[in-house]
């Protein structure tokens, strides 16, 4: 069992190409341009129909300051400091020492520069090294395979698959299930070197 709170004050991750920082009111202002006006890419691989409008995304900013069953950060490109997108630990289940990850980069052009990968490799380190969890889940779609390749990268397992989960642009599509584990990650990270 982890503590409730574990995710009440998340620090700062900071890799070789991404800075983490705690998303919250203020540096969330950086993201609604490209979340209102979302690219039609992203929008797609990330399965999200709902629109959003600036001031609703304030609003959900601020509460996830006051929450703490997830952990959200604002990922950073620390090439030019420009703000490139999210990623979170949600749905924490304390009991189960267990949450859940999601990522999302807010333009076509900020992938397959391993920004993603390398932000899911803070939060994973975070997540089992101080948080103490040991199960992080996802779900990805099936046609998003450079980001099932990356999630693999960085020690998630396919386990399963919710058939038909999605239905975009008349066509239903499966979401895939991955996981890592406490001691899988430990391995893992022993391996990498």
């Amino acid at each position: 069992m982890v503590p409730s709170d574990v995710f009440r004050d998340q620090p700062v991750l900071v890799g070789e190409r991404v800075r983490l920082e705690p998303l919250g009111a203020a540096n969330g202002e950086e993201l609604i341009p490209r979340t209102v006006d979302m690219d039609p890419d992203v929008r797609r691989l990330s399965g999200t129909h709902r629109e959003f409008t600036a001031e609703q995304l304030r609003t959900v900013f601020a509460d996830w300051e006051q929450r703490h069953d997830r952990a959200d950060w604002l990922i950073r490109s620390r090439e030019d400091g420009t703000a490139i997108g999210d990623c979170a630990l949600l749905d924490l289940d304390p009991d189960n020492a267990e949450a859940h990850y999601r990522i999302a980069l807010n333009s076509m052009a900020h992938t397959g520069k391993g920004h993603g990968t390398e932000a899911t490799d803070l939060v994973l380190e975070y997540a089992f090294e101080t948080a103490g969890l040991h199960r992080v889940a996802l779900e990805v779609f099936d046609f998003n395979t450079n980001a099932e390749r990356s999630y693999a990268k960085s020690g998630f397992v396919r386990e399963g698959v919710w058939r038909q989960h999605l239905r975009w642009d008349g066509a239903w599509h499966d979401a895939v299930l991955m996981s890592v584990l406490d001691h899988e990650y430990a391995e893992f990270r022993r391996r990498r070197g």
